[in-house]
């Protein structure tokens, strides 16, 4: 875990632990990262749910229920895709807040329209979902690393922690 990644993990975990709540993980392109960061705090069995993998469209439909409609007109990384899957994972959980993420880490893979970099998020719950769209730098790993800390923040910003 990264330096920076350890109070920010702390205070959400208070703040799931202090509310009752657990968090579940959406991850394609992270590909299981930010469940990975979130495990190594200690204790994380109170407030992690469980997380899921689905690096392929075929995946996102099958576990995440995300309608299949959805990936053939917007595409994997887009706003509306990441927004059915924060409600499929918490659909498909006992998870109360969960984070998504789909994007396009390199090196290939990009478009004019989705360059590499291009990462979608979305923090929230089966009603209410808050989405952004980041254009990181750097090679797949660091596209990935960048994407795994913002995605960890986001859930702090949705819960106010």
């Amino acid at each position: 875990m990264t330096p920076e990644l350890q109070p920010l993990i702390e205070a959400l975990a208070d703040i799931l632990q202090s509310r009752g709540l657990r968090v579940v993980t959406a991850e394609s392109c992270t590909g299981g990262g930010i469940a990975s960061a979130l495990t190594d705090v200690a204790g994380s069995s109170g407030w992690f749910e469980c997380g899921f993998v689905t690096y392929s469209n075929e995946a996102k439909i099958r576990y995440l229920n995300v309608p299949p409609g959805i990936i053939e007109q917007h595409g994997a990384v887009s706003e509306e895709t990441v927004r059915a899957m924060v409600i499929g994972a918490v659909n498909n959980s006992l998870g109360d807040v969960a984070v998504a993420v789909s994007g396009i880490a390199g090196p290939g893979g990009g478009s004019p329209e989705k360059p590499v970099g291009t990462v979608w998020f979305a923090w929230g719950n089966a009603d209410h979902q808050l989405v952004e769209c980041c254009h990181f730098p750097g090679n797949r790993q660091q596209v990935r690393a960048l994407a795994v800390v913002h995605g960890i923040q986001g859930v702090c910003r949705f819960l106010a922690c």
